[in-house]
């Protein structure tokens, strides 16, 4: 099986490629057009966008140029996106209504809560609890009507999950996206959510930059593994998150990097995984939600 093959099936039954692309900071219908051309000749199936990305339009373009090219129709591929953390509450269903405008699609396959706090209200303010159960309630009720087949959540920590699930909407979230890497191993809430059916889909896989340096691609036990395995830095972090269960969503604007991050046929063997999950320094590269109340 190959990766762009590899699949799970979420708590709702619908099914996800494991493998899909981010598109976070990539702006502008020509730069859409042109990612998302190299990423569907590559076998991706899985757009992940947000409404705070300011994309989503530009993905709606594109996929009518794009999905005739490669004979695709909707049904074949997964969108994904977002509630912007101004829309918490009340304004969760107008601002669907408008994800689905400029997506331009008759659905969403996956809509998540982006952030477990509220534009303009404090973190540590239990205003953020209502609001985001709010938008909880109103998204179960947008699947009820169709708009979206499946609904999660985005940087939920373990006390916000423990919240939303206490409450029977009658709907739990299937996924919840997070920053996860070596660096950021947030081994209690993967534990969490597996033991809730909760799938964990990593954002910022390859870490981040700090002082100049891209710390994680650059670290010396990602470089000794990648080069043991004749595979990239990136390929590496992506199969090590891969191996757990753990979607990945690796963006980038270079089509050979694009092809590379799909290409993860390969096993880290045991020992080089746990060196992996081992490491004593831990860096969030993103915000972090401990602080939303």
């Amino acid at each position: 099986m190959t990766s762009k093959d590899l699949t799970v099936t979420l708590n709702s039954g619908s099914v996800m490629p494991m493998v899909g692309l981010g598109t976070n900071g990539i702006n502008g219908f020509k730069d859409i057009l042109e990612v998302l051309d190299y990423a569907f000749e590559a076998g991706y199936r899985l757009i992940d966008t947000a409404a705070m990305y300011s994309n989503e339009g530009d993905i709606g373009r594109a996929l009518k140029e794009l999905l005739p090219k490669y004979n695709l129709s909707r049904k074949d591929i997964f969108i994904t996106t977002k509630l912007h953390p101004q829309d918490q509450g009340q304004k969760a269903t107008r601002a669907l209504r408008k994800s689905l405008e400029r997506l331009d699609c008759e659905y969403i396959d996956l809509y998540l809560i982006n952030w477990p706090g509220s534009y303009g209200i404090s973190s540590s303010s239990k205003e953020n609890a209502t609001l985001r159960e709010k938008s909880w309630e109103l998204m179960v009720e947008a699947v009820n009507e169709g708009l979206v087949k499946n609904i999660g959540v985005s940087s939920y920590t373990v006390k916000h999950l423990k919240k939303l699930l206490s409450n029977d909407y009658g709907i739990k979230p299937c996924i919840n996206q997070i920053e996860f890497h070596p660096q950021c191993y947030q081994k209690k809430l993967l534990q969490f959510c597996d033991k809730n059916g909760i799938m964990v889909q990593a954002y910022q896989s390859f870490g981040g930059t700090t002082d100049g340096n891209m710390d994680l691609l650059e670290h010396p036990v990602v470089v000794d593994i990648a080069n043991r395995l004749e595979k990239s830095s990136g390929q590496v972090l992506l199969r090590w998150a891969i191996q757990q269960n753990i979607g990945v969503i690796p963006k980038s604007k270079n089509k050979s990097r694009i092809i590379s991050n799909m290409e993860l046929d390969f096993i880290i063997p045991d020992a080089d995984m746990k060196a992996l999950c081992s490491f004593k320094k831990q860096i969030r590269y993103d915000w972090d939600p401990e602080s939303v109340a």
